[in-house]
């Protein structure tokens, strides 16, 4: 292209030369037409990045703050995908890295990489020795190896779980005299006639109630194994073991009803209806027995009951005669049960916070946000207090928690009057005050807690079940399943292996006498099995 400086001084091919500049024009303002879009395509989807980054780590920190706040099946859903969602970035991350076996690497690059301190693994697992020689004679010299030194490390490993059949032979004996003939006596089973273990029963039962695996998923996995145990044969296995621990559940019922205090709370389960291609909502009513925080020695137990509704007749049933501290959220249906002669109800600030937290993550909120930093205060205290007798912390919260809630009440009430009601902050606001009563109950007595959180940590585990079984087969099979969430967790509670204590159970309950079944109970068999 002729240098624009220097015009031509004829006229064609000045002519000529301002078309070129004019196509030169063209062709930039295309490209940089192209490159705009393209920047603007790479400018939405950084955006789009950066706005689902910001929702994960809103998610992340919903979850942090749920200490304080509901566990919903809501929030027990996102937990479960951020899980998921974690455990696929870390394989794909081991999946790009190239792992190279110290032992192996030179000395050099040992010398300069950091040593990252690994957790031992647990003594009580049995040692199997396995020892690499490095041979007899030297390849150099010829002469014998003598061995002066060893590296040792440790490799876990996995042996699947077998099955094994136990043959009882009953030997038969004649006396001198051959008139009479001895034999020892069948030993007990757990099932009449059933060849099922103790051992093998307490798997069964952990697996579809604790692990989730309903019996027609164990039947896939236990033929695998060269096992052929259809789900019908299970499902008989199920309703024996029921029957069997009925006993042992009832003493449980009457431990935990037998507290000062119970926590309590329901949760949803989704029940099959015959006849119908449908789902009924029933629940599943938990109360729990714990006053460890309170420094008292009793061992902490959790019972469950089945209803197919929600209506109030249940809990009420439930709580039948009972004298003593109910605490639960704010569901009506307890309202009545907190009226009775006898009865002190106890609020929950965890779902108070709740409302509060809604209102200042939707639209943020001043006021809701003093709120929530007030109720931060509150649970300071109570973790400072944690463990210490209930005179201890009823004096304790006297005199640092009383002064809080008395300006945090007035701070409501002026707030109050001066929003529209209409405003979800005002919402929030009466959904406080309606319970002040029941919520600042817990300063005025050392056995009750800030909130219900205990009982529902114990309700969590059902919504996961949920998401594996799907439904109850039907009211039974919600009765069933109390009966089972009530030994399991309670074993939990008291630190037990639940299949370990099953199996201990179902051992010895089919001799046991019904009036002693109380010696079965979790915390009075901890010496008895093996941990």
């Amino acid at each position: 292209m002729p240098d624009p400086h220097i015009l031509p001084d004829d006229k064609h091919a000045l002519r000529e030369l301002v078309i070129a500049l004019q196509a030169e024009r063209q062709s930039l303002r295309s490209e940089n037409r192209r490159v705009e879009k393209a920047l603007r395509t790479e400018k939405a989807k950084a955006t789009a990045l950066d706005q689902y980054i910001a929702k994960l780590e809103q998610q992340l920190a919903t979850l942090r703050r749920a200490r304080y706040g509901r566990r919903s099946e809501q929030l027990d859903q996102h937990v479960y995908q951020l899980e998921l969602m974690l455990e696929d970035l870390g394989a794909s991350v081991a999946e790009q890295t190239v792992v190279v076996d110290e032992s192996q690497a030179p000395e050099c690059n040992k010398a300069s990489k950091p040593v990252k301190r690994r957790r031992p693994l647990p003594d009580h697992l049995p040692r199997e020795k396995v020892v690499h020689e490095a041979g007899r004679l030297c390849a150099e010299c010829g002469e014998s190896l003598v061995p002066f030194d060893e590296d040792t490390s440790e490799q876990l490993e996995y042996v699947p779980a077998s099955f094994r059949v136990i043959r009882h032979v009953r030997q038969k004996c004649r006396c001198g005299c051959g008139d009479k003939i001895h034999q020892a006596p069948a030993p007990s089973r757990p099932i009449a006639r059933g060849y099922a273990g103790p051992g093998l029963l307490a798997h069964v039962a952990i697996a579809k109630y604790l692990d989730h695996l309903p019996l027609y998923r164990q039947s896939a996995i236990y033929t695998r194994e060269g096992v052929e145990l259809s789900r019908s044969t299970m499902a008989d296995w199920i309703g024996q073991i029921c029957r069997l621990l009925r006993p042992l559940n009832d003493a449980l019922q009457r431990y935990v009803l037998s507290a000062s205090k119970v926590h309590t709370d329901d949760t949803p389960v989704p029940v099959l209806q015959p006849g119908r291609k449908s789902t009924k909502q029933g629940r599943l009513w938990g109360y729990l027995r714990d006053d460890r925080a309170a420094a008292d020695d009793k061992a902490p137990a959790v019972w469950f009951a089945y209803s197919p509704d929600r209506k109030a007749k249940w809990p009420a049933a439930h709580l039948q005669g009972y004298e003593g501290i109910v605490q639960a959220d704010g569901y009506p249906g307890y309202d009545a049960i907190m009226q009775r002669p006898g009865v002190i109800g106890a609020g929950c600030w965890a779902h108070v916070r709740r409302k509060f937290y809604e209102v200042d993550q939707a639209q943020p909120d001043g006021f809701a946000r003093e709120v929530l930093e007030s109720i931060a205060s509150l649970y300071g205290i109570e973790q400072s207090i944690k463990g210490l007798s209930a005179q201890r912390r009823f004096r304790a919260r006297q005199t640092r928690a009383g002064p809080l809630l008395e300006k945090l009440k007035k701070r409501l009430q002026q707030t109050r009057s001066s929003i529209s009601k209409k405003l979800s902050l005002a919402s929030a606001i009466h959904y406080a005050l309606a319970r002040w009563e029941l919520l600042v109950r817990y300063v005025d007595d050392g056995r009750i807690e800030i909130d219900n959180n205990a009982i529902e940590r114990e309700i969590r585990p059902v919504a996961l079940g949920r998401k594996n079984y799907l439904f109850a087969g039907s009211d039974d099979g919600g009765n069933r399943a109390a009966l089972m969430y009530s030994l399991i967790n309670t074993a939990k509670l008291n630190g037990l292996d639940p299949e370990a204590y099953l199996r201990h159970v179902l051992a010895v309950i089919a001799d046991h006498p019904v009036s002693r079944v109380d010696e079965l109970l979790p915390w009075n068999v901890a010496g008895q099995i093996a941990k």
